[in-house]
């Protein structure tokens, strides 16, 4: 509330008076016997004005003084707030802590906004990377499905080849919703892992021969350099999807001929496992997003293979998900590795 000035105070109090008076003015009027002598009127308008006067002088000096202790206790809060001491103005080495809180403070506040402009534009890119990966599918359906409403359902050499592209649609658009409800699980935990112990060498070489058909087709060979005996504690089913999706990962971005070979190491009381491909590899520039959601090295190079993006996410989120770590090295015209860690078995 607005602190009153002298001015306000004397305009109020002569408003009061006038008030006052102009009472006692219509009481005399009316009730003239009550007044038997100007003595007395005059005594009465006095003691009138004058307590009419100390009230609201008392009172509007009391809310005043009520006004400046309140100011004055929210001062002295704000100066212990910074001098929880309570003692005087801070100079010398005072002033420079105070200064550096106040710096901390103001750069905590910078980080804050940069984290947040960071995840904004995260957010703006995640959204745009899924509308177009949905974009894809869905428009080649629809043209797909509108030939064949044009007439070409009528034509056998046409009709059944465009209803298995349309699926194919239909499944790359399974494929996105599925990964996407994945990543979802894990990164909320809904998704519980049952970790076991299992033979390493063994899950590489289903995957292998889930895949040799398609690294077949490619010119691939896939190896598996595991060696057998080697156990580890991790949940089978997802494991496997690791391999194949790092392997179908090496097949899509190998080289005809190429080689692709899992392979791993003990360390301490883990197991270091590689996915070695001598494909076309990654520049620098891009690895420290490789295992963002629909990050693309090329904006183009997976879409022309039906992946849907979210392969290596997946991959990573899987690993984080056992406590273990992945890296990535590669080099454009020489490969790439990719690198995890796996908790041993005894």
């Amino acid at each position: 509330m607005r602190q009153l000035t002298t001015r306000q105070v004397a305009v109020f109090a002569a408003l009061v008076v006038a008030l006052v008076a102009a009472g006692a003015t219509a009481l005399l009027i009316e009730r003239p016997e009550l007044f038997t002598s100007d003595w007395w009127i005059a005594i009465a308008a006095v003691l009138t004005f004058g307590t009419a006067y100390l009230a609201f002088h008392f009172g509007i000096e009391r809310f005043v003084h009520n006004r400046i202790k309140v100011l004055y206790r929210t001062v002295h809060d704000l100066k212990r707030s910074r001098d929880p001491v309570g003692g005087p103005q801070p100079t010398g080495d005072g002033l420079s802590r105070v200064n550096a809180e106040v710096m901390e403070w103001a750069s905590e506040r910078r980080s804050e906004i940069k984290e947040l402009r960071e995840r904004e534009q995260f957010r703006r890119e995640f959204i745009g990377n899924l509308a177009h990966e949905l974009k894809t599918p869905i428009f080649n359906i629809q043209g797909y499905v509108l030939t064949l409403l044009e007439g070409g359902l009528e034509d056998e050499k046409v009709n059944r080849d465009f209803l298995k592209r349309a699926n194919n649609g239909v499944d790359r658009l399974m494929k996105i919703v599925e990964d996407l409800d994945m990543i979802a699980k894990l990164e909320s935990g809904v998704m519980e892992l049952r970790t076991m112990r299992m033979d390493l060498h063994e899950s590489v070489d289903e995957c292998i021969a889930s895949l040799e058909l398609r690294a077949k087709e490619k010119g691939m060979v896939l190896r598996n350099e595991v060696e057998q005996g080697i156990w580890v504690l991790a949940d089978r089913g997802r494991l496997g999807q690791v391999f194949m999706n790092l392997l179908t990962n090496a097949i899509n971005y190998g080289k005809a001929g190429g080689v692709c070979a899992v392979t791993s190491y003990p360390l301490g009381n883990q197991v270091v496992v590689e996915v070695m491909d001598d494909g076309i590899g990654i520049s620098v520039e891009h690895l420290p997003r490789l295992f963002e959601r629909f990050y693309r090295v090329g904006k183009s190079r997976a879409r022309n293979e039906g992946g849907s993006g979210l392969g290596l996410a997946i991959v990573k989120h899987i690993i984080d998900a056992h406590g273990q770590t992945i890296t990535v090295k590669s080099e454009e015209g020489k490969g790439t590795t990719f690198t995890f860690t796996l908790q041993q078995a005894d």
